[in-house]
């Protein structure tokens, strides 16, 4: 950071920051943002509270799949949603490697339907 410290409001900035751009990205499709975990280093509180960290790396991904609701024609529909979740490493998500609260995202509640 070139002025102050990582604190909540900075983080919490970050973060709405990142929802805005995806929104922006994708228009047409419903944003979820995975809940960040935080630490808190062993470090003198400054004015804003004390020193919080999140993980390194923030990404944005755009998923598809079928259709969730049943009664639509599998061939003409198809579903979507924007992800924005925060890893320590670079190396891509996936199967029991990948984060739980990642892995625990409801799409049938979360992911919209959209006509082909």
């Amino acid at each position: 950071m070139l002025e102050g410290y990582p604190c909540r409001p900075v983080n919490d900035m970050k973060v709405r920051s990142l929802q805005r751009q995806a929104e922006r990205a994708f228009p047409a499709t419903p944003v979820h943002v995975v809940p960040p975990s935080h630490e808190y280093p062993d470090q003198t509180a400054g004015a804003f509270g004390p020193v919080e960290v999140l993980p390194s790396v923030a990404c944005i991904g755009a998923f598809r799949s079928t259709a969730v609701a049943s009664a639509l024609d599998p061939v003409l529909h198809r579903s979507a949603l924007t992800v924005i979740w925060f890893q320590t490493g670079l190396d891509v998500p996936s199967g029991k490697g990948a984060d739980l609260a990642l892995r625990s995202i409801r799409w049938e509640e979360l992911a919209q339907d959209y006509e082909l």
